[in-house]
């Protein structure tokens, strides 16, 4: 492992010293008053994240995330032919070390930006990672507007996945009918009559920040309606008072600790306590959360930048 590397994912300071110091920061004060967000149209999620990807077309914006398998070293020890479920797959920067590291492994990556799975599809394949081609299976799926399509879960799985969860999902979360436009060509890739019988992990990395959080739940309930008894979500997101989430103006924000871009695209910062509460409402098990808490440095600028990430591991029970 490089010392780069080894530096970027250690906990360099305490988070509790982070949020006194930021807390007493007059000027900062605006994030943290109470806010009554404004009803609005989530249509335009979807078509801002295929603008954002057009801009970012080159794929240099997204660094390939090396670390994923020291931090989540599951990955690395699963059994041969795992299925992996990458949600909001962006340009494949955690999908491609993840079929490097395991050459039998399968990867199902969606996203709801149409542009971002075809910026995925050209990297991977232009890798030289062996029989990437037959390992990688884009699909788009917004996982907090829609079921999953019916290849992946079919009615009777879906069903009985629901019964397992602590919580039933209202019927306006999800609309069944877009399902079945979800198909794609990866049908073939069935091991039953019904569907592919489940994933095995499912990575849901820096992506639900960027869905409102009024959707949140539903969404990660879809991601346990997807895995195996057994299986785990592996997750990793902002944090609460990350340098990025200081640099949003008052009037960029949408609700607490919720802001919105220029270009429409969005981003929440998680507490633990939202996270642990949101995983664990809908039947998750919590396996390990924490801060990651990481000091960098812009040498260009001489300017030290707090970064605050969550860490987690949730598991569906058995």
């Amino acid at each position: 492992m490089s010392n780069q590397e080894m530096e970027y994912h250690s906990n360099d300071f305490d988070w509790e010293e982070l949020r006194k110091r930021i807390e007493d920061d007059s000027t900062l004060g605006y994030h943290f008053v109470p806010f009554t967000p404004q009803s609005s149209s989530s249509s335009l999620d979807s078509q801002s994240w295929n603008q954002f990807h057009a801009r970012h077309s080159t794929g240099k914006f997204f660094k390939e995330r090396r670390y994923l398998f020291k931090e989540f070293p599951e990955l690395a020890s699963c059994a041969e032919y795992s299925n992996v479920l990458e949600v909001g797959c962006g340009n494949g920067s955690t999908a491609l070390p993840i079929l490097r590291c395991k050459e039998n492994i399968l990867v199902f990556a969606c996203d709801c930006s149409t542009e971002a799975l075809d910026r995925a599809t050209e990297v991977i394949h232009a890798s030289n990672v062996a029989s990437v081609k037959d390992r990688f299976r884009p699909f788009c799926w917004d996982f907090s507007t829609c079921r999953a399509p019916k290849w992946l879960i079919c009615d009777s799985c879906y069903e009985t996945s629901l019964q397992k969860q602590n919580t039933s999902l209202p019927d306006n979360d999800i609309n069944s009918s877009e399902r079945d436009s979800n198909s794609t060509d990866i049908t073939s890739s069935k091991k039953s009559e019904c569907c592919i019988g489940g994933m095995d992990f499912v990575t849901l990395i820096f992506t639900l920040s960027a869905v409102p959080l009024h959707r949140m739940s539903a969404a990660i309930a879809e991601c346990f309606s997807v895995l195996k008894p057994g299986g785990l979500l592996l997750f990793r997101d902002y944090g609460l008072y990350d340098m990025t989430m200081l640099r949003f103006e008052a009037d960029q924000r949408v609700g607490f600790r919720e802001y919105k871009r220029s270009d429409g695209t969005r981003s929440y910062f998680f507490s633990l306590d939202i996270a642990r509460d949101l995983f664990l409402s809908v039947g998750f098990v919590e396996v390990e959360l924490e801060y990651c808490c990481v000091k960098s440095v812009n040498r260009r600028k001489q300017k030290t930048m707090h970064r605050v990430w969550v860490h987690g591991k949730f598991q569906k029970p058995m």
